[in-house]
């Protein structure tokens, strides 16, 4: 990456909302310090399983992957409170699903702490048996918690899977990112499975209607901040 494409390089990458600092976390969870908050979208749980009763079969490991990245990041952090933005579970039925072993993962994580499961379009009606509670969104202070992104200010969503495209080194590179102008950010997917949507496309340009659009890329090692017009 150029000097002129990059405006900064961190293991974390800090950046404001609505006058609120967060952390974003190289494992695609954002994380807030003042509330001890952790905050996770799109997990996609049982997407291979999901797929191969459409017979399309993927390796049946992504909820095992998913909840194993998701256990280190909440260790890394130890949250007082966790927020799955939508789209948990891939599908209405996907819960069922669930391994026993995946089920006690999950229970694991929640013990001791706050859980709120935003509901989203893949999984509008979440059952009460999954621990925690759900929410159709949270506000906390200026900041509102919901699945899909309305534009508003103060508002962290998720729903379209954020991805930036970027030359560096003389190649392509195509990650996942964080959004965010200042005022708003649509996170990234967490889920094994799940796919992109370009931060170039007209989706985003709808609802960050201001200057100053960045993309906080997902490196191998590090974040990467870099300016979403940069990006193709």
């Amino acid at each position: 990456m150029t000097e002129n494409t990059v405006r900064a390089i961190f293991n974390h990458s800090a950046f404001e909302v609505a006058g609120v600092t967060l952390t974003a976390d190289l494992s695609g969870a954002l994380f807030w310090q003042e509330q001890r908050l952790l905050v996770v979208s799109d997990l996609h749980l049982e997407k291979g399983s999901s797929f191969a009763a459409r017979g399309v079969l993927l390796p049946p490991y992504d909820t095992v992957a998913t909840l194993g990245r998701l256990a280190a990041v909440i260790a890394r952090h130890d949250p007082r409170m966790v927020i799955a933005l939508g789209d948990s579970f891939h599908d209405r039925d996907a819960h069922e699903r669930l391994s026993a072993p995946d089920r006690e993962a999950l229970s694991a994580m929640q013990a001791r702490r706050d859980w709120i499961w935003i509901a989203g379009n893949h999984d509008p009606a979440l059952p009460s048996d999954l621990g925690g509670v759900v929410a159709n969104e949270v506000a906390i202070g200026t900041i509102t918690f919901r699945h899909e992104p309305t534009g508003a200010s103060g508002e962290i969503a998720g729903h379209l899977h954020p991805k930036a495209r970027i030359a560096t080194r003389g190649r392509a590179m195509e990650r996942r990112c964080f959004a965010c102008d200042g005022e708003r950010a649509v996170m990234p997917a967490f889920g094994a499975y799940t796919g992109g949507l370009s931060i170039r496309d007209p989706a985003f340009a709808k609802i960050f209607q201001t200057p100053g659009l960045m993309a906080h890329v997902l490196g191998d090692n590090k974040l990467h901040a870099i300016a979403a017009s940069r990006c193709y």
